[in-house]
């Protein structure tokens, strides 16, 4: 969920795109049993959906002035849940291999690692970055695709193609993206750049 320069950032809670967003997690359990029961079908038309409402949430948020920090950490986790089911479920299936798994999730955890660090010095999540929606999206486009590959003839033969094109360059755009979240981080925890405490307990 992007925020226009000068947009004000709320701390409200019912808000229509952060219901839109609590929408979206609710369908990743839907989605993991389409996958796994191989209701191929319905688990694309699932992905639809959840992408749609990716997009009208973050419209709405913009143009109804609506954006809070909770989407701001609704929206990318629900990326990451879909992402992650949808990992799981295509391995379980053999549609990907397993490496493919770990590497993608061992780039979450790395992030993960870093969160305690930066909550300890008053900092919260790291606002995710053009490089890192970029990746986002193109593992969001790769999965229907690689799930769509196992139909049969050219249908599935160009689908496979194109899904792994696009898997590939998610999977560089994502590492790439979090070596530049960990950089972020370490001039963040910079000595010259940690918050005064005395201005913390101030305020």
């Amino acid at each position: 969920m992007g925020v226009a320069a000068g947009q004000e950032v709320s701390s409200r809670i019912l808000t229509i795109p952060n219901a839109i967003s609590f929408l979206r997690l609710a369908l990743v359990p839907l989605f993991a049993v389409l996958i796994v029961r191989g209701d191929d079908a319905w688990a694309l038309a699932v992905l639809a959906i959840s992408g749609a409402s990716d997009w009208l949430d973050g419209v709405l948020a913009r143009r109804l002035n609506q954006v809070t920090k909770l989407g701001q950490v609704l929206d990318p986790a629900a990326d990451r849940l879909f992402i992650f089911v949808t990992l799981l479920g295509l391995a379980w299936r053999d549609v990907v291999p397993l490496w493919l798994v770990l590497v993608i999730v061992a780039r979450d955890l790395t992030l993960l690692a870093l969160l305690p660090a930066l909550t300890r010095h008053g900092y919260g999540p790291l606002p995710v970055s053009f490089v890192g929606k970029a990746a986002t999206f193109a593992l969001l486009y790769a999965f229907p695709l690689l799930l769509l590959a196992e139909s049969p003839g050219a249908l599935g033969a160009t689908a496979s193609i194109i899904g792994w094109a696009f898997t590939w360059w998610g999977v560089g755009l994502y590492w790439l993206a979090g070596f530049q979240y960990v950089r972020q981080t370490r001039q963040l925890l910079a000595p010259s750049n940690r918050p005064d405490p005395q201005d913390t307990a101030a305020g």
